[in-house]
């Protein structure tokens, strides 16, 4: 699977305005005592290509991406209520990315919801 980070443009123009706004954030008066210096991407790295090449090799997930698969019936949905991928017959998305919007809590305990309904649903549809 490949998840095609950085693949628009767009993200890359966020990723680069996101480094750039935490640099301005850490450099606010408030900071002063703490003695906040910034080590990494490194006060060295400032034109638009340096810091997407450190976002590109040094970007990564670690929590829990959701709603990369969304489900739902308008043209942005990936998977129908019964949790199979428009347009592809036997192909299901039983994970967090199919819900369509992020959850105020970790998503844990709804990933197993979907899991459990998902197993559920294969078993009626094999019926």
């Amino acid at each position: 699977m490949r998840p095609n980070y950085l693949s628009d443009p767009d993200d890359i123009r966020v990723m680069i305005a996101g480094l750039r706004q935490a640099r301005e954030i850490l450099a606010q008066p408030a900071f002063k005592p703490f003695s906040v210096e910034e080590t990494v991407p490194g006060r060295v790295l400032q034109s638009d290509d340096e810091l997407e090449k450190f976002a590109r090799d040094n970007g990564s997930i670690i929590y829990h991406p959701v709603s990369t698969c969304k489900m739902g019936e308008d043209p942005m949905a990936v998977v129908d209520s019964r949790l199979k991928v428009h347009g592809i017959e036997g192909l299901r998305v039983v994970d967090a990315s199919i819900m369509p919007t992020v959850t105020t809590g970790n998503t844990n305990a709804p990933t197993i919801m979907i899991a459990e309904k998902a197993s559920d649903m294969i078993l009626e549809d094999a019926k």
